[in-house]
Formats: C-alpha cells, sequence, structure tokens
C-alpha cells in the first residue's frame, strides 16, 4: 500500500507542473499577441500620419 502511495504522490506532483508550464505557455502567446498588436497600429499609425500629412498640404500654404 506503501508504494502505492508513493506513486500517486509523484504522479499529482507531475500534474502540478503541467498547470505551470501552461501558465507560461499562456504567458508566451499573450506577449507574443501583444506584440503583434503593437507592430499593427505603429505601422498603421506611420501611414495615417503621412496621409495626414499629404491632405495638410493639398489644404494650406
Amino acid at each position: 500500500m506503501k508504494s502505492y502511495t508513493r506513486i500517486q504522490a509523484v504522479i499529482n506532483s507531475m500534474r502540478t507542473d503541467e498547470e505551470g508550464a501552461t501558465a507560461v505557455e499562456y504567458g508566451l502567446m499573450v506577449s507574443l499577441i501583444a506584440v503583434v498588436i503593437m507592430t499593427a497600429v505603429g505601422l498603421i499609425g506611420t501611414y495615417l500620419n503621412a496621409k495626414f500629412g499629404d491632405v495638410a498640404a493639398k489644404i494650406g500654404p
């Protein structure tokens, strides 16, 4: 019976380790998504700034 309890303890510790790895994986995915969003917003901002500059040059002296 003692060996069964030890095996069960080892299995339970492995389950706990997997949850930690899952949290790390979610953190990596969230950070990657954040980088993609920041890059997209930066590119769109640069494009819009150029377009507004063109419009302002055509309107005003």
